[in-house]
């Protein structure tokens, strides 16, 4: 507790007390502020190299690249697993970080996908329902995923693009 006021540099929001004997570690602004930058520029750091091998996303800059980075969510699965249905309606675009990946329409395997791919986008840019089932072949699978306002804001620029890629689907 108490984090929210160091992030932000504001009066704490509420009062913290005991209901029992305990032990409390404390963290001075300086402290806390230099453990979570350094955790954020890693952060960074390791999901900028890794965008720059995703073909969709050579194409833009450093600063657009961490923005990005800033924005995803990373997610594990396990081989089986749904990460996305059919019909359902779309709310994230995906980035395969790391596994293998299928996607299937009607029961058919339409197209498999590996780490730098991408999926998702479809029903982003089109406001669709999804179009295939995506699910995890490999043992383990990690995706960073994107949320629908994230994606509008900053692939924007790149909706030419994906609307080409798009048209390749089967």
């Amino acid at each position: 507790f108490g984090e929210l006021a160091l992030l932000y540099n504001c009066p704490r929001a509420a009062t913290v007390v005991a209901k029992g004997a305990c032990v409390c570690w404390q963290l001075d602004r300086d402290s806390f502020s230099h453990i979570v930058k350094d955790s954020a520029v890693k952060r960074r750091e390791k999901y900028d190299s890794f965008l720059k091998s995703v073909s969709l996303l050579t194409s833009l800059g450093a600063y657009e690249r961490s923005q990005i980075a800033d924005a995803l969510v990373p997610e594990s699965f396990k081989k089986g697993d749904t990460i996305v249905r059919q019909n359902e309606p779309g709310d994230k675009f995906y980035i395969v970080e790391d596994g293998k990946l299928y996607a299937e329409k009607g029961g058919k395997k339409v197209m498999e996908y590996k780490s730098g791919d991408y999926f998702g986008e479809l029903a982003l840019l089109k406001n669709q329902p999804r179009a295939a089932s995506v699910m995890v072949s490999s043992s383990e699978a990690k995706v960073l995923s994107m949320s629908r306002s994230s994606f509008s804001k900053m692939l924007g620029p790149l909706s030419n693009l994906l609307a080409k890629k798009a048209n390749q689907y089967r």
